[in-house]
């Protein structure tokens, strides 16, 4: 699988390590009322889509980006790649 990388163009997939739902850039506040619980859904409680999803990719291999990647589960086509810090600047999340 091919990764269109934003700053660096073309890379294979290998060259990256597969973190997860892009969701998880947005922990929940450790300090409001249900912490607790919005902490244990944010740890154990994961969708399973099939389709387009979001998710986080570490350029472990490279230059040590962030990234978010939009990526069919079924077909696995990669139809949007973004730097992670950009996706958290433009939902108003700092990074």
């Amino acid at each position: 699988m091919i990764i269109n990388h934003p700053l660096l163009g073309p890379r294979d997939s290998q060259e990256f390590t597969y973190l997860g739902d892009a969701s998880l850039m947005h922990r929940p506040d450790r300090q409001g009322e249900n912490a607790g619980e919005a902490f244990y859904e944010y740890q154990y409680q994961r969708d399973n889509p099939a389709g387009l999803h979001r998710e986080l990719w570490y350029h472990e291999q490279g230059d040590r980006s962030w990234l978010v990647v939009t990526r069919d589960t079924t077909t696995h086509e990669i139809t949007d790649v973004k730097l992670a810090r950009d996706v958290a600047r433009s939902e108003g999340r700092s990074t």
